[in-house]
């Protein structure tokens, strides 16, 4: 079971100034670059976000209570817990009507991966797997994370689990965990 610390990750700054970013995970690609990226960023700024031309973005408030995002012009209000899917390369602006912000990321490149966020109410009687391309970050409460091999382990906000099948991580608690899913486009293998 392998479990990513939130603690343990280092806040890169965003070029602009505006916010800083922590990458949770991502897979590189044979150019050099990567195929899909899930992190979190701190948004303390209004200002424009980076293009990620050729990519998907899935945008998630997770703190704070309202982004407003421009993307192509079209203004978008992004509340907490409620995804939002839009073009990683289109001119995107944000305001903070409310104050900073923080937010979960899913960048994937577009035509080979499709990335999608769940947010779900935890509970203590019934676990919640994470399966094989499935992250788990828990967003608020507490909870724990078990597999057949061990006892279960403390989530600490924002701490991600990285799912399997042959012996899917379960978490149990009360709060909400976001359960970001990263498929494949066409054939694999």
């Amino acid at each position: 079971m392998q479990i990513i610390r939130f603690a343990d990750l280092k806040a890169e700054p965003w070029r602009n100034g505006g916010g800083v970013t922590r990458e949770i995970a991502r897979q590189a690609s044979p150019d050099g670059g990567w195929d899909w990226r899930l992190s979190i960023a701190d948004v303390t700024k209004a200002g424009d976000f980076s293009p990620f031309p050729g990519m998907e973005r899935v945008l998630t408030v997770i703190e704070g209570e309202l982004l407003l995002l421009t993307v192509d012009g079209a203004e978008q209000p992004l509340e907490k817990y409620r995804p939002f899917r839009f073009d990683g390369g289109a001119a995107t602006g944000a305001k903070l009507p409310t104050g900073d912000i923080r937010d979960l990321n899913v960048i994937t490149r577009t035509g080979a991966f499709k990335g999608f966020t769940s947010i779900i109410e935890l509970s203590k009687k019934r676990a919640h797997p994470v399966f094989e391309g499935q992250l788990g970050v828990l967003l608020q409460g507490q909870a724990k994370v078990s597999d057949s091999t061990g006892e279960p382990l403390d989530l600490g906000r924002y701490d991600a689990v990285v799912g399997s099948d042959s012996d899917s991580p379960e978490i149990l608690g009360r709060g909400f965990l976001a359960v970001v899913s990263i498929d494949p486009n066409g054939p694999t293998g």
